[in-house]
């Protein structure tokens, strides 16, 4: 079971110099993230650490696994592989801001969550385009899309050429 509160760090509760992390994400955790509905659920992995430092902490994480997500041709779910890094400065200052990559905690609370941060980190890593293999896409689904691509191809060649425009085959450009 997934629980968010176990990607919270206490950062003034650090003893180590180096602290080791290592999350094991399922579908779970993808449900409690409230995620849109690019991704659907996946099995990762997150190891890393985080190291204190004078007036800052540095957070490294690798994430490996792979996500679900729907198929932009066919819209069957797809394992999409996923292999990324997180490197992250926090600071703790009087509010919670975040500025490129350099989050301020507030001192008061002095708790990182990481939840989101590897949440936003998973969806950024997935390709824009996301599409099955050849041949691994919904049969009927591509049958489907071919009968409307060959419809909309033939309505196009249909069309009569706009008379003006016939004026402009006949000129040539030579060498």
């Amino acid at each position: 079971m997934c629980n968010l509160g176990q990607f919270d760090i206490d950062l003034k509760g650090l003893t180590e110099d180096i602290t080791p992390l290592e999350y094991a994400l399922d579908d779970t955790f993808f449900t409690l993230s409230d995620s849109d509905a690019l991704v659907q659920g996946g099995s990762l992995h997150v190891s890393g650490s985080i190291r204190k430092a004078v007036g800052f902490f540095e957070l490294l994480l690798h994430i490996v696994g792979s996500v679900r997500i729907p198929c932009d041709r066919c819209l069957e779910l797809m394992d999409q592989p996923i292999d990324t890094d997180l490197r992250l400065i926090v600071k703790l200052g009087d509010e919670n801001t975040e500025d490129d990559e350099v989050i301020t905690v507030d001192e008061n609370e002095g708790i990182l969550r990481t939840a989101w941060l590897i949440y936003e980190t998973i969806v950024l890593a997935v390709p824009i385009q996301h599409v099955h293999q050849l041949g691994g896409c919904n049969d009927a689904m591509m049958r489907v899309l071919e009968e409307h691509s060959a419809a909309r191809s033939s309505d196009a060649d249909a069309k009569d050429i706009d008379p003006r425009w016939n004026a402009l085959k006949g000129l040539k450009i030579e060498d």
